[in-house]
């Protein structure tokens, strides 16, 4: 018995089919981004890599290269896209899975969480880490003090960031050796803290992206931007992120972040008379600090509270592990 052959219009029909069958499934698991240029054009595609002047998009049949002073702003598009996975550490550290972005939006998402530390004796710098204002800086930033006062940079209905002071913060924990302090502000009326994300752990590398927000001799909400040095630095017995961000008095105490907005530093000094040679304690120091913040606890009758030990003897031919400049010592910020 002969069948009749499919004619082509048929057959094409049913490779359409086939097609939509396989491919359409497949497109919608696929993250996207629309991004509006400042012309008021928009882009919808899946963002490759972001630099520091540009990013690559793939719009499915080509992938592009837009300028980042181009861009007027970028946004997820796929309702179907998974939401961070937000993991808490300790009670209090919180990382998530996070997209690489430009320096411009990461500022954008995660200023909210840096604050100014105030105390009588000068200023630095420190970021929020949990819901309840738990917030973290450096240990000579709040050293010997009992009043600490924060401001913090809210973003009001318009968009703009306001400046709230705090004065009764509370310290909760000190850590000497490592340079950290853990503080506690208070809940304050109409605000949600907005807490930043820590790397989960130290993957930085040499050559990678990282910035800094702080507050260099004051100058509030100041960014800058540079590269990891190298990832360990010894000085003194203790290992240090070692980046060319500018880093300046003020900076103390404040946020180093990566590509991803997640934390992998806190800064706390800088080589005197060098010029990009800033220095931040790895996040594995600021873990460890967190989760044993109750043997480092302060008490408000003894400022210099917590655990001093005598140094070791030192060998009588021995040498600086580091040569530091003529001064004797890095200048902290």
């Amino acid at each position: 018995m002969l069948k009749k052959r499919p004619s082509r219009r048929t057959a094409g029909n049913l490779f359409a089919c086939l097609c939509m069958t396989f491919i359409i499934p497949a497109a919608s698991d696929v993250r996207s981004d629309t991004i509006v240029l400042k012309t008021g054009q928009q882009i919808v595609g899946q963002v490759l890599k972001v630099q520091q002047d540009s990013v690559f998009v793939d719009i499915g049949v080509d992938v592009i290269r837009i300028p980042l002073d181009r861009i007027d702003k970028r946004t997820e598009d796929n309702p179907t896209a998974k939401p961070e996975e937000v993991k808490t550490d300790s009670g209090l550290l919180r990382s998530a899975k996070l997209q690489v972005r430009s320096v411009k939006e990461l500022v954008s998402r995660f200023a909210e969480g840096v604050v100014l530390v105030q105390t009588p004796d000068g200023l630095g710098s420190g970021f929020i880490i949990s819901k309840t204002g738990h917030c973290v800086t450096n240990y000579h930033v709040v050293e010997g003090q009992t009043r600490v006062a924060v401001t913090i940079f809210h973003r009001g209905e318009t968009g703009e960031f306001e400046r709230v002071a705090v004065r009764d913060v509370k310290i909760q924990a000190l850590n000497p050796h490592f340079d950290l302090a853990l503080l506690e502000i208070p809940k304050q009326k109409g605000i949600d803290f907005e807490p930043i994300y820590v790397a989960e752990n130290d993957s930085q590398g040499e050559g990678d992206t990282v910035f800094a927000i702080g507050s260099p001799l004051g100058l509030e909400r100041s960014v800058s931007e540079g590269i990891v040095s190298t990832r360990n630095r010894n000085m003194n017995g203790i290992v240090y992120l070692q980046t060319t961000a500018q880093i300046n008095p003020g900076n103390s105490g404040g946020p180093l972040f990566n590509s991803k907005g997640e934390v992998v530093g806190v800064i706390n000094m800088k080589l005197t008379f060098g010029e990009g040679l800033g220095f931040a304690i790895p996040v594995a120091y600021l873990r460890h600090f967190i989760a044993n913040r109750d043997a480092f606890a302060f008490d408000r009758t003894n400022p210099n509270t917590g655990y001093h030990y005598l140094n070791p003897p030192r060998r009588t031919n021995s040498k600086q592990p580091y040569e530091v400049l003529s001064t004797g010592s890095p200048q902290t910020p």
